[in-house]
């Protein structure tokens, strides 16, 4: 098993805690948006407190070990590692809960282009244990705004893992898919499997818009956040997102396998 200090290590050397590629000026852009309710921003959840700037920053210096300074406005963000190893810890936890127990799972994620393998070795460990990893809407339309306007996509999976696609691409089923902030692919892929008659899923792995948007509707959500996606850890204070791991969620998808590999050992989900 991949050791705590080694596992530290790693998240330095990649970048995926410590200095992190995302900016602090990203990261305040991103608190303001929040703050002020923008949708692009908030990824589907309907915060129940009011949440100033301020409020904000402090919930993020807390939950990541960001600046708690409102004055620190240029440079590298910072995530604390050990905030991230705890995180893990608690994620792997609830991984291996769902496992014991053979609950339905779905996963999802708008990262795919980084982020699918990390995934996808969760769900086909699941699978491996007998947990029903669920594919609901496969091939629905999702019409989502974007920047450049009204943008129609398609609902995937990949390795048992939900993507959207632009329409109309080539090599459905192979290809990583398109990154999206969105909401609408979790709540079309709930949608369809309660018109099905289920089952629905009793934990949603993801991030972005299929964390936030799954524990908006009350299902028990895991997900991964970086230093410029509050609304997974307003999610996580306010009860409705149960873990969130804080890193760098841009970095290369082989960075990841060493989490992986950290994740399912604890999760005792090791082939």
């Amino acid at each position: 098993m991949l050791s705590t200090g080694a596992l530290r290590a790693h998240l330095l050397a990649a970048r995926l805690a410590g200095p992190v590629a995302t900016s602090r000026e990203e990261s305040l852009r991103s608190y303001r948006l929040f703050a002020a309710r923008d949708p692009r921003v908030l990824l589907g959840l309907d915060p129940e407190s009011t949440w100033g700037p301020r409020d904000v920053i402090a919930l993020m210096a807390h939950k990541c070990g960001v600046s708690a300074d409102p004055q620190h406005t240029t440079g590298h963000d910072v995530i604390d590692p050990e905030r991230t190893l705890a995180g893990l810890d608690a994620f792997a936890e609830r991984l291996g809960q769902a496992a014991r127990r053979c609950e339905p799972v779905l996963l999802g994620t708008g990262h795919p282009h980084r982020l699918l393998g990390f995934y996808a070795a969760l769900a086909g460990a699941l699978s491996a244990v007998g947990c029903p990893v669920l594919t609901p809407a496969q091939g629905r339309r999702v019409d989502i705004t974007t920047r450049f306007g009204l943008r129609t996509y398609n609902l995937d999976y990949v390795r048992g893992v939900a993507l959207v696609r632009e329409a109309g691409a080539q090599g459905a089923g192979c290809d990583t898919g398109a990154h999206t902030h969105s909401p609408l692919p979790v709540r079309t892929a709930l949608a369809a499997a309660a018109e099905a008659g289920g089952p629905l899923p009793t934990l949603v792995v993801g991030d972005h818009g299929w964390a936030c948007g799954a524990g908006q509707l009350g299902i028990d959500t895991i997900g991964l956040a970086d230093t410029d996606d509050p609304a997974l850890f307003v999610g996580e204070a306010e009860g409705r997102v149960s873990v969130v791991v804080p890193l760098d969620d841009a970095v290369r998808s082989d960075y990841y396998r060493p989490l992986t590999r950290y994740v399912l050992n604890r999760a005792c989900l090791s082939q």
